[in-house]
């Protein structure tokens, strides 16, 4: 059976929660894992490897996927996916960059990835991703620590990003929904994705917030100044969509909002 849907990111932006509430839909089956990571870590695998982390029976009706967040981020992972299958749906959760950068850095802490502290961690990231997405353009069998868990603003930079698969994938396979909406509304959220899908409707009814991680409010200097750093992005990312974006990213970042961009 091949996956009929990926869901590519953003990492700590709801994908764990989105896949397994979708697997609640009874035409819906589930990967060997939620997180396969075909595409980017384990490339050397081949086709057949990945095929066989699907189910092997299955019905006309029904459909499989994956949620693996670093596809978004990776350099090489748009291409590899649409020459395995120009065909397939992309679904991508966007959250609050600051927000997400926060949650990441905490995540690394939280898995011993990390042992700088806040600020001297996002001060560092420059100097730990120079030159990683050059190597693995070089070198497409490269895999790097630092481009996988240091990266807490360049994942922010979502217009970059969205680019390589906007440009291979057409607009009816690319359904990019926000974090915060997915989690005030999951099943409207839900809805519409089940819609993307060409699925029958379903009400989903189980919506226990995955991979959920408590942190302490940083230094509000440190809080400005990661603002600041993503307004360029935000505004990037408003003109490339040409549609309806969160403004409160923009200025307040609050944790609410009000869009879904389809």
């Amino acid at each position: 059976m091949k996956p009929n849907f990926l869901i590519i990111g953003v990492q700590k932006g709801g994908t764990t929660s989105l896949y397994q509430y979708l697997l609640q839909h009874p035409q819906i089956q589930s990967a060997a894992t939620k997180e396969v990571h075909f595409f980017d870590l384990q490339w050397n695998q081949g086709i057949d490897w990945y095929l066989q982390q699907f189910p092997a029976n299955s019905e006309p009706h029904e459909m499989t996927g994956e949620a693996s967040p670093y596809y978004i981020f990776h350099p090489l992972v748009a291409q590899r996916v649409w020459e395995f299958d120009p065909s397939l749906k992309i679904i991508v959760l966007l959250r609050n960059p600051v927000d997400r950068a926060l949650s990441h850095y905490y995540h690394e802490v939280r898995w011993q990835f990390e042992s700088l502290d806040l600020e001297a961690a996002l001060n560092a990231e420059s100097e730990r991703l120079a030159g990683e997405a050059d190597r693995f353009l070089s070198d497409p069998a490269y895999q790097s620590y630092a481009y996988q868990h240091y990266s807490y603003v360049a994942r922010g930079r979502y217009a970059e990003q969205l680019e390589p698969w906007r440009s291979r994938f057409g607009s009816d396979q690319l359904l990019i929904l926000n974090s915060e909406k997915f989690y005030q509304h999951p099943q409207a959220t839900l809805a519409r994705v089940v819609q993307f899908l060409g699925l029958p409707a379903y009400e989903f009814s189980e919506f226990t917030k995955y991979n959920a991680g408590d942190y302490l409010t940083p230094d509000s200097a440190i809080y400005e100044r990661l603002k600041l750093r993503f307004l360029e992005a935000n505004q990037d990312l408003k003109n490339y969509l040409k549609q309806y974006f969160p403004e409160t990213w923009q200025t307040e970042f609050a944790n609410q909002s009000d869009w879904l961009i389809e």
